[in-house]
Protein backbone atom coordinates (compact mmCIF):
# COMPACT_ATOMS: atom_id res chain seq x y z
CA UNK A 1 0.00 0.00 0.00
CA UNK A 2 2.91 2.35 0.70
CA UNK A 3 4.05 1.92 -2.91
CA UNK A 4 0.57 2.86 -4.16
CA UNK A 5 0.66 6.04 -2.04
CA UNK A 6 4.10 6.97 -3.35
CA UNK A 7 3.01 6.40 -6.93
CA UNK A 8 -0.02 8.69 -6.43
CA UNK A 9 2.16 11.37 -4.80
CA UNK A 10 4.46 11.34 -7.80
CA UNK A 11 1.54 11.34 -10.23
CA UNK A 12 -0.24 14.27 -8.53
CA UNK A 13 2.91 16.39 -8.36
CA UNK A 14 3.34 16.19 -12.17
CA UNK A 15 -0.26 17.10 -13.09
CA UNK A 16 -1.16 20.38 -14.81
CA UNK A 17 -4.51 21.56 -16.18
CA UNK A 18 -5.50 24.00 -18.92
CA UNK A 19 -9.20 24.46 -18.22
CA UNK A 20 -12.10 23.98 -15.85
CA UNK A 21 -12.97 20.58 -17.34
CA UNK A 22 -9.50 19.20 -16.60
CA UNK A 23 -9.59 20.66 -13.08
CA UNK A 24 -12.92 18.97 -12.41
CA UNK A 25 -11.57 15.68 -13.79
CA UNK A 26 -8.66 15.95 -11.34
CA UNK A 27 -11.06 16.45 -8.42
CA UNK A 28 -13.23 13.50 -9.42
CA UNK A 29 -10.28 11.15 -9.99
CA UNK A 30 -8.46 11.84 -6.71
CA UNK A 31 -10.77 13.63 -4.21
CA UNK A 32 -14.34 12.46 -4.85
CA UNK A 33 -16.08 9.80 -2.75
CA UNK A 34 -15.22 7.18 -5.37
CA UNK A 35 -11.79 8.64 -6.10
CA UNK A 36 -8.44 6.90 -5.74
CA UNK A 37 -7.63 8.41 -2.32
CA UNK A 38 -10.93 7.36 -0.74
CA UNK A 39 -10.38 3.89 -2.21
CA UNK A 40 -7.05 3.71 -0.35
CA UNK A 41 -8.78 4.75 2.88
CA UNK A 42 -11.17 1.81 2.42
CA UNK A 43 -8.20 -0.50 1.82
CA UNK A 44 -6.47 0.95 4.93
CA UNK A 45 -9.01 -0.83 7.14
CA UNK A 46 -7.75 -4.23 6.01
CA UNK A 47 -4.02 -3.82 6.71
CA UNK A 48 -2.33 -5.26 9.82
CA UNK A 49 -2.24 -3.15 12.99
CA UNK A 50 1.56 -2.96 12.90
CA UNK A 51 1.45 -1.13 9.53
CA UNK A 52 -1.40 1.27 10.35
CA UNK A 53 0.66 3.97 12.08
CA UNK A 54 3.12 4.58 9.27
CA UNK A 55 0.58 3.97 6.52
CA UNK A 56 -1.95 6.29 8.13
CA UNK A 57 0.57 9.17 8.21
CA UNK A 58 1.40 8.61 4.54
CA UNK A 59 -2.28 8.41 3.60
CA UNK A 60 -3.17 11.65 5.37
CA UNK A 61 -0.15 13.34 3.76
CA UNK A 62 -1.36 12.13 0.35
CA UNK A 63 -4.85 13.53 0.90
CA UNK A 64 -3.54 16.92 2.06
CA UNK A 65 -1.11 17.01 -0.83
CA UNK A 66 -3.94 16.37 -3.29
CA UNK A 67 -6.09 19.14 -1.74
CA UNK A 68 -3.19 21.62 -1.90
CA UNK A 69 -2.53 20.68 -5.52
CA UNK A 70 -6.21 21.16 -6.38
CA UNK A 71 -6.31 24.65 -4.80
CA UNK A 72 -3.05 25.59 -6.49
CA UNK A 73 -4.35 24.54 -9.89
CA UNK A 74 -7.62 26.38 -9.28
CA UNK A 75 -5.84 29.66 -8.39
CA UNK A 76 -3.50 29.31 -11.36
CA UNK A 77 -6.43 28.76 -13.69
CA UNK A 78 -8.30 31.78 -12.30
CA UNK A 79 -5.29 34.08 -12.73
CA UNK A 80 -4.98 32.91 -16.33
CA UNK A 81 -8.65 33.72 -16.96
CA UNK A 82 -8.25 37.18 -15.40
CA UNK A 83 -5.22 37.89 -17.55
CA UNK A 84 -7.12 36.90 -20.69
CA UNK A 85 -9.98 39.19 -19.68
CA UNK A 86 -7.60 42.08 -19.08
CA UNK A 87 -6.18 41.57 -22.56
CA UNK A 88 -9.61 41.54 -24.22
CA UNK A 89 -9.22 43.92 -27.18
CA UNK A 90 -13.00 44.22 -27.60
CA UNK A 91 -13.43 45.95 -24.22
CA UNK A 92 -13.87 49.77 -24.11
CA UNK A 93 -10.59 51.67 -24.03
CA UNK A 94 -9.37 53.58 -21.01
CA UNK A 95 -10.28 56.04 -19.65
CA UNK A 96 -13.87 54.96 -19.24
CA UNK A 97 -16.45 57.67 -19.82
CA UNK A 98 -17.76 59.12 -16.58
CA UNK A 99 -21.18 60.64 -16.04
CA UNK A 100 -21.81 64.17 -14.83
CA UNK A 101 -24.50 66.15 -13.11
CA UNK A 102 -27.31 67.58 -15.22
CA UNK A 103 -26.73 71.28 -16.02
CA UNK A 104 -29.86 72.19 -14.04
CA UNK A 105 -28.44 70.43 -10.97
CA UNK A 106 -25.10 72.18 -11.46
CA UNK A 107 -26.81 75.58 -11.70
CA UNK A 108 -29.05 74.85 -8.70
CA UNK A 109 -26.03 74.01 -6.56
CA UNK A 110 -24.18 77.12 -7.76
CA UNK A 111 -27.13 79.38 -6.83
CA UNK A 112 -27.48 77.77 -3.41
CA UNK A 113 -23.74 78.16 -2.79
CA UNK A 114 -23.82 81.90 -3.58
CA UNK A 115 -26.69 82.63 -1.20
CA UNK A 116 -25.32 80.37 1.53
CA UNK A 117 -22.20 82.54 1.58
CA UNK A 118 -24.32 85.51 2.69
CA UNK A 119 -26.28 83.67 5.37
CA UNK A 120 -29.27 82.11 3.60
CA UNK A 121 -30.37 78.62 4.59
CA UNK A 122 -32.15 76.08 2.35
CA UNK A 123 -35.82 75.20 2.95
CA UNK A 124 -37.84 72.64 1.01
CA UNK A 125 -41.53 71.72 0.81
CA UNK A 126 -44.04 69.50 -1.03
CA UNK A 127 -44.66 69.74 -4.78
CA UNK A 128 -48.33 68.83 -4.27
CA UNK A 129 -49.82 71.73 -2.32
CA UNK A 130 -53.13 73.28 -1.31
CA UNK A 131 -54.57 76.55 -2.56
CA UNK A 132 -54.09 78.17 0.85
CA UNK A 133 -50.28 77.98 0.72
CA UNK A 134 -49.89 78.57 -3.02
CA UNK A 135 -52.35 81.46 -3.44
CA UNK A 136 -54.46 82.62 -0.50
CA UNK A 137 -51.74 83.42 2.06
CA UNK A 138 -49.70 85.07 -0.70
CA UNK A 139 -52.42 87.69 -1.24
CA UNK A 140 -53.77 86.33 -4.53
CA UNK A 141 -57.31 87.63 -5.11
CA UNK A 142 -60.02 84.97 -5.55
CA UNK A 143 -60.44 86.03 -9.20
CA UNK A 144 -56.70 86.14 -9.98
CA UNK A 145 -55.99 84.51 -13.38
CA UNK A 146 -53.21 82.33 -11.90
CA UNK A 147 -55.97 80.34 -10.18
CA UNK A 148 -57.58 79.44 -13.51
CA UNK A 149 -57.27 75.90 -14.78
CA UNK A 150 -55.64 77.11 -18.01
CA UNK A 151 -52.70 78.37 -15.90
CA UNK A 152 -52.52 75.83 -13.06
CA UNK A 153 -52.52 72.03 -12.91
CA UNK A 154 -55.22 71.03 -10.39
CA UNK A 155 -55.28 67.57 -8.87
CA UNK A 156 -58.64 68.11 -7.21
CA UNK A 157 -60.83 71.20 -7.16
CA UNK A 158 -63.97 71.45 -5.10
CA UNK A 159 -65.60 73.85 -7.55
CA UNK A 160 -64.49 74.64 -11.12
CA UNK A 161 -65.87 78.18 -10.77
CA UNK A 162 -64.69 79.20 -7.30
CA UNK A 163 -61.35 78.64 -5.60
CA UNK A 164 -61.14 77.03 -2.18
CA UNK A 165 -58.31 76.82 0.37
CA UNK A 166 -58.77 73.04 0.20
CA UNK A 167 -58.12 72.76 -3.55
CA UNK A 168 -55.12 70.50 -4.28
CA UNK A 169 -52.73 71.41 -7.09
CA UNK A 170 -49.16 71.17 -8.36
CA UNK A 171 -47.39 74.19 -6.93
CA UNK A 172 -46.83 77.00 -9.43
CA UNK A 173 -43.94 78.52 -7.45
CA UNK A 174 -41.82 77.66 -4.42
CA UNK A 175 -43.25 80.67 -2.55
CA UNK A 176 -45.49 78.09 -0.87
CA UNK A 177 -42.37 76.91 0.97
CA UNK A 178 -41.77 80.48 2.17
CA UNK A 179 -45.29 80.55 3.61
CA UNK A 180 -44.58 77.37 5.56
CA UNK A 181 -41.30 78.84 6.83
CA UNK A 182 -43.00 82.07 7.96
CA UNK A 183 -45.69 80.09 9.76
CA UNK A 184 -43.15 77.92 11.58
CA UNK A 185 -40.33 80.42 12.24
CA UNK A 186 -40.08 83.74 14.02
CA UNK A 187 -38.01 86.52 12.37
CA UNK A 188 -35.24 87.06 11.53
CA UNK A 189 -35.74 84.75 8.54
CA UNK A 190 -33.21 84.34 5.73
CA UNK A 191 -33.97 81.37 3.50
CA UNK A 192 -33.96 80.15 -0.10
CA UNK A 193 -36.37 77.53 -1.45
CA UNK A 194 -35.17 75.53 -4.48
CA UNK A 195 -37.51 73.10 -6.19
CA UNK A 196 -39.52 71.99 -9.20
CA UNK A 197 -42.71 73.84 -10.17
CA UNK A 198 -45.48 73.36 -12.74
CA UNK A 199 -47.46 75.75 -14.93
CA UNK A 200 -49.82 75.12 -17.83
CA UNK A 201 -47.71 76.83 -20.48
CA UNK A 202 -46.89 76.13 -24.11
CA UNK A 203 -43.45 74.54 -24.58
CA UNK A 204 -40.97 76.60 -26.60
CA UNK A 205 -37.30 77.61 -26.70
CA UNK A 206 -37.96 79.99 -23.77
CA UNK A 207 -40.72 78.27 -21.74
CA UNK A 208 -41.80 74.86 -20.44
CA UNK A 209 -44.66 73.44 -18.37
CA UNK A 210 -42.14 72.01 -15.88
CA UNK A 211 -39.27 74.11 -14.65
CA UNK A 212 -37.15 74.76 -11.58
CA UNK A 213 -37.06 77.74 -9.25
CA UNK A 214 -35.06 79.16 -6.39
CA UNK A 215 -36.95 81.68 -4.27
CA UNK A 216 -35.44 83.77 -1.49
CA UNK A 217 -36.91 85.46 1.57
CA UNK A 218 -35.36 87.83 4.09
CA UNK A 219 -37.42 89.22 6.97
CA UNK A 220 -36.06 91.30 9.83
CA UNK A 221 -36.36 94.76 11.31
CA UNK A 222 -35.47 97.71 9.03
CA UNK A 223 -35.01 95.70 5.82
CA UNK A 224 -35.10 98.04 2.81
CA UNK A 225 -35.28 97.89 -0.99
CA UNK A 226 -31.62 98.92 -1.06
CA UNK A 227 -30.79 95.68 0.79
CA UNK A 228 -32.68 93.76 -1.90
CA UNK A 229 -30.85 95.47 -4.77
CA UNK A 230 -27.42 94.93 -3.24
CA UNK A 231 -28.17 91.24 -2.56
CA UNK A 232 -29.25 90.69 -6.17
CA UNK A 233 -26.26 92.59 -7.59
CA UNK A 234 -23.95 90.39 -5.52
CA UNK A 235 -25.71 87.28 -6.86
CA UNK A 236 -25.60 88.42 -10.51
CA UNK A 237 -21.88 89.20 -10.45
CA UNK A 238 -21.00 85.99 -8.60
CA UNK A 239 -23.02 83.96 -11.07
CA UNK A 240 -22.40 85.65 -14.43
CA UNK A 241 -19.14 87.54 -13.92
CA UNK A 242 -17.90 90.71 -12.24
CA UNK A 243 -18.79 92.89 -15.24
CA UNK A 244 -22.47 91.86 -15.24
CA UNK A 245 -24.94 94.71 -15.01
CA UNK A 246 -28.47 94.53 -13.65
CA UNK A 247 -31.56 96.67 -14.06
CA UNK A 248 -34.78 96.69 -12.05
CA UNK A 249 -38.05 97.43 -13.85
CA UNK A 250 -41.29 98.20 -11.95
CA UNK A 251 -43.68 95.27 -11.99
CA UNK A 252 -46.57 93.74 -10.03
CA UNK A 253 -46.81 90.64 -7.87
CA UNK A 254 -49.64 90.06 -5.37
CA UNK A 255 -47.23 89.13 -2.57
CA UNK A 256 -44.75 92.03 -2.88
CA UNK A 257 -45.10 95.83 -2.87
CA UNK A 258 -43.23 97.53 -4.45
CA UNK A 259 -42.31 94.86 -7.01
CA UNK A 260 -39.73 94.68 -9.78
CA UNK A 261 -38.36 92.47 -12.54
CA UNK A 262 -34.58 92.10 -12.62
CA UNK A 263 -32.73 91.84 -15.92
CA UNK A 264 -29.07 91.02 -16.42
CA UNK A 265 -26.94 91.94 -19.42
CA UNK A 266 -27.05 89.08 -21.94
CA UNK A 267 -23.76 87.18 -21.96
CA UNK A 268 -24.74 85.14 -25.02
CA UNK A 269 -24.67 88.08 -27.43
CA UNK A 270 -22.70 90.55 -25.31
CA UNK A 271 -25.60 92.99 -25.33
CA UNK A 272 -25.85 93.10 -29.15
CA UNK A 273 -29.15 91.21 -29.29
CA UNK A 274 -30.08 87.59 -29.99
CA UNK A 275 -33.14 85.31 -30.04
CA UNK A 276 -32.68 84.47 -26.34
CA UNK A 277 -32.79 88.11 -25.15
CA UNK A 278 -35.30 89.06 -27.89
CA UNK A 279 -32.65 91.31 -29.40
CA UNK A 280 -32.71 93.72 -26.44
CA UNK A 281 -29.32 92.90 -24.89
CA UNK A 282 -31.03 92.12 -21.57
CA UNK A 283 -32.46 88.92 -20.19
CA UNK A 284 -35.08 88.79 -17.45
CA UNK A 285 -33.92 86.37 -14.74
CA UNK A 286 -36.08 86.98 -11.68
CA UNK A 287 -38.90 88.85 -10.00
CA UNK A 288 -38.51 90.55 -6.65
CA UNK A 289 -39.95 93.08 -4.22
CA UNK A 290 -40.68 93.97 -0.64
CA UNK A 291 -42.92 91.43 1.11
CA UNK A 292 -46.52 92.71 1.17
CA UNK A 293 -47.74 93.53 4.72
CA UNK A 294 -50.85 91.39 4.05
CA UNK A 295 -48.61 88.35 3.51
CA UNK A 296 -46.76 88.98 6.78
CA UNK A 297 -50.04 89.33 8.69
CA UNK A 298 -51.47 86.16 7.07
CA UNK A 299 -48.45 84.29 8.46
CA UNK A 300 -48.77 85.88 11.95
CA UNK A 301 -45.77 88.21 11.57
CA UNK A 302 -46.17 91.80 12.87
CA UNK A 303 -45.93 94.02 9.75
CA UNK A 304 -45.45 97.14 11.90
CA UNK A 305 -42.26 95.71 13.38
CA UNK A 306 -40.83 93.64 10.52
CA UNK A 307 -40.20 94.21 6.83
CA UNK A 308 -38.61 91.96 4.28
CA UNK A 309 -37.86 91.24 0.67
CA UNK A 310 -38.47 88.25 -1.55
CA UNK A 311 -37.22 87.17 -4.95
CA UNK A 312 -37.73 84.21 -7.24
CA UNK A 313 -35.92 82.97 -10.31
CA UNK A 314 -36.11 80.08 -12.71
CA UNK A 315 -32.97 77.94 -12.85
CA UNK A 316 -33.19 77.17 -16.58
CA UNK A 317 -32.74 80.76 -17.73
CA UNK A 318 -29.60 81.56 -15.69
CA UNK A 319 -28.21 78.24 -16.96
CA UNK A 320 -28.92 79.39 -20.52
CA UNK A 321 -26.86 82.51 -19.83
CA UNK A 322 -24.02 80.76 -18.02
CA UNK A 323 -23.60 77.90 -20.52
CA UNK A 324 -24.85 79.84 -23.59
CA UNK A 325 -27.70 77.44 -24.32
CA UNK A 326 -30.16 78.88 -26.86
CA UNK A 327 -33.07 76.44 -26.43
CA UNK A 328 -34.60 75.58 -23.05
CA UNK A 329 -36.04 72.32 -24.40
CA UNK A 330 -32.54 70.82 -24.54
CA UNK A 331 -32.61 70.42 -20.74
CA UNK A 332 -35.46 67.91 -20.97
CA UNK A 333 -34.56 65.87 -24.07
CA UNK A 334 -31.73 63.79 -22.50
CA UNK A 335 -29.65 64.06 -25.67
CA UNK A 336 -26.28 62.56 -24.73
CA UNK A 337 -24.51 64.90 -27.18
CA UNK A 338 -25.80 67.84 -25.16
CA UNK A 339 -25.32 66.38 -21.68
CA UNK A 340 -21.76 65.16 -22.20
CA UNK A 341 -20.64 68.77 -22.65
CA UNK A 342 -20.99 69.25 -18.90
CA UNK A 343 -18.36 66.72 -17.76
CA UNK A 344 -16.06 69.56 -16.71
CA UNK A 345 -18.79 71.25 -14.68
CA UNK A 346 -19.11 68.68 -11.87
Amino acid sequence: MISKINNLLSEISNISVSGQDELEAFRIKYLSKKGLINTLFDEFRTISPSEKKETGKKLNFLKQNALDKYNLLKESLQSTVNKKESDDLTRPAYPWNLGSRHPISIMRNDIISIFERIGFIVSEGPEIEDDDHVFTKLNFAPEHPARDMQDTFYISRLSPEDSSPDDILLRTHTSSVQVRVMQATKPPIRTISPGRVFRNEAISARAHCIFHQVEGLYIDENVSFADLRQTLLFFAREMFGKNTEIRLRPSYFPFTEPSAEMDVSCSICGGKGCNVCKYTGWLEVLGCGMVHPAVLEACDIDSDKYTGFAFGMGIERPAMLKYQVNDLRLYFENDIRFLEQFHTAL
